[in-house]
């Protein structure tokens, strides 16, 4: 009897380490991933920049990854996809942004991954629609804590995975060389506003009496911008990816004074580019800038990651980073803070391999709790 109890425990130990062995295989095999977004005519690869960029970091893997672009509307998209499906025959398909979640889920022959970012938890219905219909997904990832903790349906599997960013050449750029190419004026600082001037969710206004206070003296235009006496404001708008980098390389500081973010791309890429950088404390900011020098953040009197508001030290304290920033004229070591974080498309790549692998896997884990 008791040797069979030990041949019972041999097959069992045996069955296990079959369940690791064939796991680890999963996680290694090639797949075809479908990605899902929205169609945008003004961008490169006609989606979001982020996604094409995170799709072909999967490719560089050795995944076989194909696009498909939301263009004529999500009811539509629906019979679309479905003959996307026989066509590409994926093994996963991934959908960025709710509402695009929805189209995805349509259909139950394909696995599903589903990531929010931000722009779900700012409008109700949008809100309920795109986390109630994530509940079909096989898994759901959420790109900073905030926005699960905002969705009015929680996903059990689910991931917190962030959008990661590419290093490039440019980015290695020095501040002086970076000034050259762009023909900065000596004496003048440069900032370097993280959005458009007319956004205002990020804020402008804050920033622009800010520099009023610092500079006494008048706005006026110039290109890519305004001045206000020794101090230039760049606006990230209508500027493709290398002049961005360049422009985060040349500025004296990079200011995010913003409302509401899900997890900012543009302050990840300025961190890259060892760019000093005053931002808000919203989202996943204060963890993603640390405790670096070079780094300032702005209280949140709203003491929420959703939504940041002014109090009355907003004002000065932001007069007082500026004039910090400006008259160091140092770099960060913003590069080494994304590499330590894993912020890097390839790093954030592998994590979502993961994801993928768990999706295929396990069939239907919607009711199983499971974290990346």
């Amino acid at each position: 009897m008791p040797e069979k109890r030990h041949k019972i425990t041999e097959n069992l130990w045996d069955c296990q380490i079959l369940r690791i062995f064939v796991a680890k295989r999963r996680e290694c095999v090639t797949m075809k991933v479908l990605l899902i977004g929205r169609y945008y005519s003004n961008f490169d690869h006609r989606i979001l920049p982020f996604v094409w960029e995170q799709g072909e970091a999967l490719r560089a893997l050795g995944h076989d990854v194909h696009y498909f672009r939301i263009e004529h509307g999500y009811l539509r998209a629906i019979g679309e996809l479905r003959r996307t499906i026989k066509q590409v025959c994926p093994d996963i398909i991934h959908a960025h942004y709710g509402l695009s979640g929805i189209v995805a889920v349509s259909q139950n022959k394909v696995p599903t991954v589903v990531t929010f970012h931000n722009g779900e938890i700012i409008h109700r219905f949008v809100n309920l629609l795109s986390s109630l219909f994530s509940l079909r997904a096989n898994h759901v990832i959420y790109v900073a804590q905030h926005i699960r903790d905002r969705v009015f349906f929680k996903a059990c599997s689910y991931s917190i995975i962030p959008c990661g960013i590419d290093l490039s050449e440019e980015q290695k750029t020095s501040y002086e060389r970076a000034r050259e190419q762009l023909q900065c004026e000596q004496g003048v600082r440069y900032i370097l506003f993280g959005g458009a001037f007319s956004d205002t969710r990020k804020n402008y206004d804050l920033l622009r009496r800010a520099v009023e206070q610092v500079t006494q003296a008048p706005w006026q235009p110039v290109v890519g911008g305004e001045r206000s006496g020794d101090i230039v404001v760049w606006e990230m708008r209508d500027l493709n990816r290398a002049e961005c980098t360049l422009r985060m390389c040349a500025a004296d500081l990079f200011a995010l004074p913003t409302h509401a973010e899900g997890s900012p791309q543009a302050l990840k890429e300025a961190m890259a580019c060892n760019a000093p950088i005053v931002a808000t404390d919203v989202a996943d900011i204060a963890h993603l800038l640390g405790k670096e020098k070079g780094h300032y953040l702005l209280p949140n009197a709203n003491n929420t990651p959703y939504y940041w508001v002014e109090n009355e030290k907003s004002l000065p304290l932001l007069v007082d980073f500026i004039e910090q920033a400006i008259h160091s004229n140092t770099r960060t070591k913003g590069l080494q803070r994304v590499l330590d974080l894993g912020l890097t498309n390839p790093q954030i790549a592998q994590r979502i391999e993961r994801v993928y692998a768990i999706a295929i896997s396990e069939k239907a884990p919607r009711y199983v709790r499971c974290r990346v």
